[in-house]
């Protein structure tokens, strides 16, 4: 379980097929202190440490299942060696919650539409999936590769957030293009209130 919270910009460094897919990934965090079996959000996909090191900088190797591949962009091939993607640790019992509720488990795929300055914050507008959309609402929450942000308005399959300079700077989202492909992890609490409604009619 995660919060959203990006704690460390890190890179891949190599990928590699070995039946499902290995990456390592260069990392700020001290692994002396990453157990094996770790999980880490990884642009916003929950992910296992398979083996970690510290030269000559501190990394970590995860596998990517195939089933992971299709539902997140790791699939677009956008993990290539060099590219920069969100981490954050697992939540510890005590840690502070700060975003909201994020398991790691990307539901699809939404796609940058535009990009806006406004002040000095940015606008960003996405296309998600048809069946996700019914999920995402105004001044709800979303996972964007890994981050927790609030939505704005919604119209249709299409939403948008506004990101703050410290978010944009602490994170990947100011290398964000229109046309990139956003990891999307829809709210908990909205999929279980749409189940309810379900079978409520």
């Amino acid at each position: 379980m995660f919060t959203g919270i990006i704690t460390d910009v890190g890179q891949v460094v190599q990928t590699e097929l070995e039946g499902d897919l290995r990456a390592r990934i260069a990392t700020s965090y001290d692994v002396s202190g990453v157990d094996m079996g770790a999980s880490i959000a990884c642009d916003g996909v929950c992910l296992t440490v398979v083996a970690k090191g510290a030269e000559p900088t501190n990394w970590f190797d995860v596998q990517i299942s195939a089933e992971t591949l299709s539902k997140t962009n790791i699939g677009h091939n956008n993990w290539t060696a060099g590219r920069p993607i969100n981490l954050e640790r697992a939540l510890k019992v005590g840690d502070e919650l700060g975003g909201h509720i994020v398991l790691g488990h990307v539901d699809g795929v939404a796609e940058v539409i535009s990009i806006e300055d406004e002040g000095a914050s940015t606008r960003m507008v996405f296309r998600a999936p048809g069946d996700l959309a019914k999920f995402i609402a105004p001044k709800g929450s979303v996972a964007l590769n890994g981050t927790s942000l609030t939505v704005n308005e919604v119209d249709g399959d299409t939403f948008g957030i506004n990101l703050i300079p410290h978010t944009k700077t602490v994170t990947t989202w100011g290398q964000i293009g229109v046309g990139d492909h956003i990891n999307l992890e829809i709210d908990t609490l909205a999929r279980y209130v749409a189940r309810l409604q379900e079978m409520s009619t």
